[in-house]
């Protein structure tokens, strides 16, 4: 053995055999292998929901629960806050037939959020009324920027508005920014969450309340323009530092296109432009597609026909991927549905009562390139639950009333439900314990 060891190659077999048997046993007992990090966001189940919108005292929130409506009624003029299970969906509607406050309202309750765009009259034109609710146990610190045609016009005084837990705010935006007849509004928050809502009431008559719009993006789709006559205004906003060049196309019933003229918008850094295109969607039920380099913002204005005119507005928001509910419809509601892509879209639909059975779910398919609108009749009120079943779908719930005097109307765009949640994908990176 000794002279075995002494030998220079078997020294080196048994090296060899050691660290054979290290790496054998460094194999054997090796960690699973890591899955790769995903780029695409992640589709997670919503646990439980708050969702906040301003209070109108004597007036019914409409609650949707998977296959249960329910209604109940505000004691006061405070926020209405309601918290719940996933898939909980509220919102209310006002209707008033004289004064300046004539038309339908509608507000969708909207979960406390650390920014929330809005887009539409300024206060130069119209009283608008920004809502700012902290429905959270710690303290919010909130930042609100008002765009105009000329630029960003609110300077500081929007800037650093403190929200104590419960506390609600109103603030009008004439105190902000007394000049902008065309704005978008953009509010974030520090520390803290806030729920958003802003109520519009044109100087010439009409009001509504602002359905909070899709975060600046470079492709964005604003669904749900009603058809038949009456004004149709697309507003753009490019919050950022650059400029913006916006292609338009607009996707009606009958047809996918650019509009004569309306091809593209420029949009100057920091501002927001309108443009008419009533002419454009030539009164068909619609939904225009914006793309553009640079971050934009967009949505649409739309007024009614009549001697006394109300005004609804829509606003740019994600496909109902994730499918989509509205608590509060009556009589005179539709669907406007828009299917973008090369093979159409189908969509599930089901309206639920308050008291007796839901009515039976029924299929939609829109054509591709295509906008089709889809009249509900239930009796009394009711939710609606649209469900994606394939292609690449947006919507918009509208809700009309003819009066000898003038149309009533309001919108809302189909915001995602609340059932499941897309979270960015995560990365790892040694920033998070840097100073």
């Amino acid at each position: 053995m000794k002279s075995f060891v002494e030998n220079r190659f078997g020294l080196l077999a048994l090296v060899i055999v050691a660290l054979a048997s290290m790496y054998g046993i460094a194999y054997a007992t090796r960690p699973a292998p890591i899955a790769p990090l995903s780029a695409e966001p992640r589709k997670v189940a919503v646990e439980s929901v708050t969702a906040v919108c301003p209070g109108t005292k004597g007036e019914k929130a409409g609650v949707y629960l998977p296959g249960l409506l329910s209604h109940e009624t505000m004691a006061n003029g405070k926020p209405y806050v309601t918290k719940g299970p996933a898939a909980l969906e509220a919102g209310y509607t006002t209707r008033a037939t004289r004064g300046a406050g004539r038309g339908l309202a509608g507000v969708r309750c909207t979960e406390p959020a650390p920014e929330t765009w809005l887009i539409g009259p300024g206060p130069a034109n119209a009283s608008v009324i920004l809502h700012l609710a902290n429905a959270d146990k710690v303290p919010a610190l909130a930042d609100v920027q008002v765009h105009a045609a000329e630029g960003p016009v609110s300077g500081d005084k929007g800037v650093g508005l403190e929200i104590a837990p419960g506390e609600h705010r109103e603030i009008d935006l004439k105190t902000l920014a007394p000049s902008a007849d065309i704005m978008a509004v953009s509010v974030t928050t520090t520390f803290g969450r806030v729920a958003v809502a802003a109520r519009t009431t044109l100087d010439t008559g009409g009001v509504d309340w602002l359905p909070a719009a899709a975060p600046p993006a470079t492709r964005v789709v604003v669904p749900g323009i009603a058809g038949g006559g009456g004004r149709r205004e697309l507003l753009v906003a490019a919050p950022g530092d650059t400029d913006a060049q916006v292609r338009v196309k607009a996707v009606s019933e009958d047809a996918e296109y650019s509009m004569r003229g309306r091809e593209t918008i420029d949009v100057p850094a920091g501002s927001v432009v309108s443009v008419d295109v009533t002419t454009g969607v030539g009164g068909s039920s619609a939904a225009l597609v914006l793309t553009s380099p640079t971050p934009i913002v967009a949505g649409v204005v739309m007024t009614g026909t009549g001697e006394r005119q109300d005004v609804a507005f829509t606003a740019g928001t994600p496909s109902l991927d994730l499918g989509s509910a509205v608590a509060r419809n009556g009589a005179g509601s539709r669907l406007i549905l828009t299917a973008l892509g090369e093979d159409g879209g189908k969509v599930r639909v089901q309206m639920v009562r308050e008291k007796g059975a839901a009515e039976p779910s029924f299929d939609v398919d829109v054509p591709a390139g295509r906008t089709r609108s889809v009249p509900l009749k239930a009796k009394g009120e009711f939710a609606i639950v649209v469900t994606p079943v394939s292609g690449e779908v947006y919507g918009g719930r509208m809700v009309e009333e003819r009066l000898k005097n003038g149309l009533l109307m309001t919108a809302q765009p189909l915001a995602p439900a609340r059932m499941w949640t897309l979270l960015p994908p995560l990365t790892d990176t040694p920033r998070v314990v840097l100073p």
